[in-house]
């Protein structure tokens, strides 16, 4: 069943590069902390780019509201050798799990 959030909630953006495309990424929590929904944009709009950022936020944020961790969706995402992401999902999901960890210190 999907967790409803308020209507009025706070949000926090940063950017990240990932294949050398700059993207924007904000995101809300739930009352707990938890990640409750991600909005991704890409520099440059009317982009192939642009349009598969903004269904991954989509995506990703309907499983956030269905339960989803943030941490099951970064280990699921598609990795290299080395563990770096290969993907946008990836990318997006480190960055989210860095933050936390720096709020954590």
């Amino acid at each position: 069943m999907r967790e409803r959030l308020d209507n009025r909630r706070a949000s926090e953006t940063f950017s990240l590069s990932f294949r050398g495309t700059p993207y924007c990424v904000t995101y809300s929590r739930f009352g707990d902390g938890r990640v409750a929904e991600i909005f991704l944009d890409a520099a440059k709009q009317s982009t192939d780019a642009a349009d598969d950022a903004r269904d991954l936020a989509l995506a990703v944020s309907i499983g956030l509201q269905h339960g989803v961790e943030v941490e099951i969706l970064r280990h699921a995402a598609l990795r290299d050798a080395a563990g770096a992401p290969q993907g946008l999902l990836g990318a997006v999901c480190d960055a989210l799990a860095n933050l936390d960890r720096e709020q954590a210190a």
